[in-house]
Order: C-alpha cells, then sequence, then structure tokens
C-alpha cells in the first residue's frame, strides 16, 4: 500500500515538475499561456460503502490547465506583428485545419498570403475592389501587384469667397451719335422724345426732351439719370467764307452761340487767320475757332446751338446753324433703352459694348481669387485644374444676392464653354450658395473635356462624350468618358479672407505597394507610391464560451473541442473581442520567480515521496529477515 501511495506521489511530482519545466522552457515563446498542474486525492472504496476509517491511496493528476490570462504587450519592427489586446484568438488554416493562436508574429508568403511562421494562413474579412469590407471570411491576401489609375469624376470644394472685394470688370455701352444726320438734313433743334431707361433691378426712368432742345440740353436732361453720362459738341465749318470774301472790304461777322450774340471785333481782319484769332478772344469761352483747309472751323465743346451771319461790301450770304451731336454712354445697370420717336432708342440699337478690365487668366488683376488642384484622366496622367472668381454687380437690386462668375480651365485651356459664356454663382443675404446656373444642387458638370500631353495634343485617353450623349449625375461606375463634376454646394461667400477649407478629387494614378498599415480594428490598409491607401481585409478574430476547453497542438495553437464549444467569430473590437495592436506581440505570461518556486516546491514534494517508499522498503526489508 505505501509502495503505490509513495509512486502515486512521485508519479504526480513528476508531471508537476514536466508542467513547471515547460513553463519555464516557454518563457520567451510569443502567445505562449502558462499551465498548472492540478492534483486530486485517491481512496479505495466498495460499491456501495467506502467503509471505515478509509486510507486514502495516494494522488493523481486531475488535470493540466492553462492560464489564459493576457501577457504583456511589446513593440517590434514588424508592421504586421500584431498582439491582441484583451479576448481573443486568431483565426488560422493550417492546410483545411483551423487552428486558433494568440501568437501574431506574421509576414507575408511568395503567394501574398498573410502567415505565421509555420505557414499558417490569417484569416479575416475580405475588402472589395473599392475598399469597402464584407462579411465574407477567408484567407487574407495583399495584392502587390501596381494600384490601376482612376480617373477623376467627382471634384469637390469648399472654399469662401470674400464678399468685400470690389467688381473688377467694368462695362459701357457707347450709344450712335445723334445729331443732324440722324434728325435729318437742316435741322436745327432737337425735336421733343420721351426716352425710357430699364435697369437690371427692373426699375425704369423716363426721360422727356422738350421741342427746340439744343445738343448741350439734350445731353444735360440724359447726364442726370443713374447709370448714363452725356456729352455733346457742336463742330461747324462755314461754307462760302475764305480770304478772298474777307478781302473785298466792307467785312462784318456775327456769332450767336444758343440763340445768344456773342460779340467779335472784327477790326483788323483780313483774313481766315485773323477772323479765327478774333473768335477765339472773344466771350464764347466754349468755342475754338481754327482754319482747315482754307475753311473756317467753329468748335463748341458743349454742345450749344451755333449761327454764324457775314457780309462783305458786295453781298450778305444767308445765315448758317449748326445743330450740336449727342453722344451717350450707359453702364452694365442699363439693361434697355426705347423712345417714342425711336430716335435715341435707334442709337441705342446701334451702341458698342465697351469693356475694360475683362477677365484673363493670364492677368492676376482681372479676377478676384483663383485655385488649383490636380486631376487625372483615365490613363493616371495628371492636369491641373484651375477655378477663376469674378465678382459681378450684383443681379436686380442687388438686396439679399450677391453674384459671382466662375471660369475653369484645365492645362491652360478653358472648359465647360467658360471662354464663351462663364458660370454664374448667386448667394444669398447670409452668404450661402444659392444656385449655379439655376442648378440648386451647387454642381458643374463638365463634359467638354479632352485630356492632352505636353504637346497639346490628345494623349490616347478617355474623351467627352458623344455629341448627344446625355450624362447623368452622379458620374455612374464604370466611367466610360472625360467628364467629371464639380461640386461647389458647400462654398461659402462671407465678409473674411478667401480660403480653401477642402478640396478632395478622386482620382489618382497608377502607384506600388510602399507599405501596411493595420489599425486598432485589424484593418489591413495598404499605401501605395501615389499616396492613396485601401482596405484589403480585416483580421478576424475567435472567442469561445469556455477558453479552457481548448485543446493545444503545439506550434503556440489551439484547436476546438467539444468542451470549448463552437468558436464565435467576429471583427476586433466588436462584442467581447479585444482590439489589434500593429507592430506589436504579446509575450508569454509565464511568471519566471513563480515558477522557480514552484520547480522547488515540486523538486520537495519527489524527494518527501520518494522517503515514503525508501521508509516503506526499509519496513518490508525487517519483515523478511524474520527468522
Amino acid at each position: 500500500m505505501a509502495f503505490n501511495t509513495g509512486l502515486s506521489g512521485l508519479r504526480a511530482a513528476s508531471v508537476d515538475l514536466d508542467v513547471t519545466g515547460n513553463n519555464i522552457a516557454n518563457a520567451s515563446t510569443v502567445g505562449f499561456k502558462s499551465s498548472k498542474a492540478q492534483f486530486g486525492d485517491l481512496y479505495a472504496s466498495g460499491f456501495l460503502s467506502a467503509g471505515t476509517n478509509p486510507i486514502g491511496d495516494g494522488v493523481r493528476v486531475q488535470d493540466v490547465k492553462q492560464n489564459f490570462g493576457q501577457g504583456n504587450i511589446s513593440f517590434t519592427d514588424n508592421g504586421l506583428d500584431l498582439a491582441i489586446n484583451g479576448d481573443g484568438f486568431f483565426v488560422l488554416n493550417n492546410g483545411g485545419e483551423i487552428r486558433y493562436s494568440r501568437a501574431g508574429q506574421f509576414g507575408v508568403d511568395k503567394d501574398g498570403f498573410v502567415v505565421n511562421n509555420q505557414n499558417m494562413r490569417v484569416q479575416g474579412f475580405l475588402a472589395d475592389d473599392d475598399g469597402n469590407l464584407s462579411g465574407i471570411r477567408d484567407d487574407l491576401q495583399i495584392d502587390t501587384a501596381n494600384l490601376a489609375p482612376r480617373r477623376t469624376t467627382l471634384l469637390e470644394t469648399d472654399l469662401n469667397l470674400d464678399s468685400r472685394e470690389e467688381v473688377l470688370e467694368q462695362r459701357i455701352s457707347v450709344l450712335a451719335e445723334v445729331g443732324e444726320a440722324e434728325l435729318g438734313a437742316g435741322s436745327t433743334s432737337f425735336p421733343a422724345e420721351t426716352i425710357t431707361l430699364t435697369y437690371s433691378d427692373g426699375t425704369q426712368s423716363t426721360v422727356s426732351i422738350p421741342a427746340g432742345s439744343s445738343a448741350a440740353e439734350v445731353a444735360d436732361l440724359l447726364a442726370q439719370e443713374d447709370g448714363v453720362s452725356a456729352s455733346a459738341t457742336t463742330d461747324m465749318t462755314v461754307a462760302g467764307l475764305d480770304d478772298a470774301f474777307i478781302g473785298v472790304g466792307g467785312f462784318t461777322f456775327e456769332l450767336d452761340v444758343e440763340g445768344v450774340q456773342v460779340p467779335i471785333d472784327t477790326t483788323g481782319v483780313s483774313d481766315l487767320d485773323s477772323l479765327a484769332d478774333a473768335i477765339n478772344n472773344s466771350s464764347a469761352n466754349t468755342v475754338t475757332a481754327s482754319v482747315v483747309a482754307g475753311e473756317l472751323r467753329l468748335v463748341d465743346n458743349r454742345g450749344q446751338t451755333l449761327t454764324t451771319t457775314f457780309s462783305n461790301a458786295t453781298t450778305s450770304p444767308p445765315p448758317q446753324t449748326q445743330l450740336g451731336t449727342v453722344r451717350t454712354q450707359t453702364t452694365r445697370e442699363v439693361t434697355d433703352l426705347s423712345s417714342d420717336t425711336g430716335t435715341f432708342e435707334t442709337a441705342w440699337d446701334n451702341r458698342t459694348v465697351q469693356v475694360t478690365n475683362e477677365f484673363n487668366p493670364q492677368d492676376q488683376r482681372t479676377y478676384n481669387h483663383a485655385t488649383s488642384t490636380t486631376i487625372y484622366d483615365s490613363l493616371g496622367n495628371p492636369h491641373v485644374l484651375t477655378q477663376f472668381f469674378v465678382k459681378d454687380p450684383a443681379p436686380g437690386s442687388g438686396v439679399g444676392v450677391s453674384q459671382w462668375s466662375i471660369y475653369l480651365q484645365v492645362d491652360g485651356e478653358f472648359v465647360s464653354g467658360t471662354d464663351q459664356t462663364p458660370i454664374q454663382a448667386q448667394f444669398d443675404e447670409d452668404g450661402t450658395l444659392q444656385s449655379i446656373d439655376g442648378d440648386v444642387s451647387g454642381q458643374i458638370l463638365v463634359t467638354d473635356w479632352t485630356p492632352k500631353d505636353s504637346n497639346g495634343q490628345p494623349n490616347g485617353a478617355d474623351g467627352p462624350p458623344a455629341p448627344g450623349t446625355v450624362t447623368s449625375t452622379p458620374i455612374p461606375e464604370p466611367p466610360t468618358s472625360s467628364a467629371f463634376l464639380i461640386d461647389l454646394s458647400e462654398t461659402t461667400q462671407f465678409g473674411s479672407a478667401f480660403g480653401v477649407n477642402d478640396q478632395r478629387q478622386n482620382g489618382f494614378t497608377t502607384g506600388r505597394l510602399s507599405g501596411l498599415d493595420v489599425s486598432d480594428e485589424g484593418v489591413l490598409f495598404a499605401r501605395y507610391t501615389n499616396g492613396q491607401s485601401t482596405a484589403l481585409g480585416q483580421v478576424a478574430l475567435a472567442s469561445f464560451n469556455n477558453t479552457d476547453g481548448l485543446s493545444p497542438v503545439g506550434e503556440t495553437t489551439w484547436v476546438e473541442t467539444f468542451e470549448s464549444g463552437q468558436p464565435i467569430v467576429g471583427q476586433p473590437g466588436t462584442g467581447t473581442l479585444g482590439s489589434i495592436k500593429a507592430s506589436s506581440v504579446e509575450e508569454s505570461n509565464v511568471d519566471l520567480s513563480e515558477e522557480l518556486v514552484n520547480l522547488i516546491i515540486a523538486q520537495r514534494n519527489f524527494q518527501a515521496n520518494s522517503k515514503t517508499i525508501e521508509t516503506s522498503d526499509a519496513i518490508t526489508q525487517t519483515i523478511i529477515n524474520l527468522r
């Protein structure tokens, strides 16, 4: 009996030594979980009763239980080294057999699969071509091929236009001149006429010209109206008057300005030059006299009606009267002009528009703001899109609404037809964008861009949609043309400096894989040389209702058993699953100090049980030696 009892103790102590030794041996094994031997006593018993005063039959090993407590997390230089902070196991595919591990020392094999040191493939949730995670679980694989280029189909621009900016461009309508030629030969005054001016805010103003008005009076009446400037000039060539006429003798000359006679001292006048001097020395300050091609020319810079009368000793020609000419200009606020007789209406219809400080992309003085960004064609070639913003006069009355013109260029060439007609953006009284060319979505659809190379020739990328093709918004996937959308819906017009808050476009050129990043949720992001990153998948974690029921199978892995229950697989950070720490590993949770003490205790137990056998042997030998 004592031999069996001691022997069972030796066996138990030996198992304890094995467990402790295994813990010590794996003190530096990543993801290792320490074990502890658990013992129970043995008693001999009958079928129905244990008897009286039963004597124990020794000890047996009931279980070797693992401690799944969290180990320390240490940092590494490998971006694919992963540590689980919390509950859960990595899911590994070992050639069809699913294993579970806490050891996260991973790398990439020749086929791009994420594997551990034993080439077991790490499983996770896959991502589609756009980087969207799906619920499909499979082996995680990193595609090392070049990232195909993506054409730009959407540019989102969030900026503020400074409402304090001034209107830079000026537009002046120059009406055709109105004078004797327009009123009829021999006209000496303007007839009665009613002129109606229409303004951009819809208001109107009426100018009444009395019958018998001179050009100076008409100009004064028109100049009193908003948005109108007018001037008049009288240019008169006196017919039949030359040096020979003056030389006959008895010469007299009279000048009437607007019906008022101006005294002219003709003493000493012997020719046209001396007559011109006499007129210039008179009190007619607005009249200038000169001799041109042997004729006397009189110019009144106010447009007053001039009448001349002259004679000599032999003849007295009839008086000559010259009506002035009216020159009228209007600003862009005047949108229409009509008249009851049609004289000035005809002058309006024959007007010319003079533009000063007109928009020129090469002259920054002609636009208020500009911003540029890089977009990409279907081949991944970069192009520079520039948006120019020019402040316009406020439409209507200017109350509660502001307007800006938008010009677009790609690589220095106008697109969206802005070389002919700019895009109009209107803002309300709060500085919020109301519409772009009447579209409340705040979007601009560009459908006339042909990608070109540095020599200005088409570079082989997709061009504009075919004529007559209606391009919907947003641009459908996959795109089939160079059409793209500019979204300005977040643009504001506040009284602060111009600034681009955000500008994002969805295109990129081709790129090579340059690195991998792993988030706390276990998402693998691939980084490419073109600055893009995309999700390749997400590491899957598994938990069990009874973790102690897992069966260790070596290589720091476990397999599912009936006692553990089926795995619950999910995303890191969800449910009871822990988070992922990249460039880190979970160290063994073995406490060396405790294990060394356990080693001493196991050794002591072994020695003590050996003494039981030794003592029992001595007693037995004594009995055998009895004679």
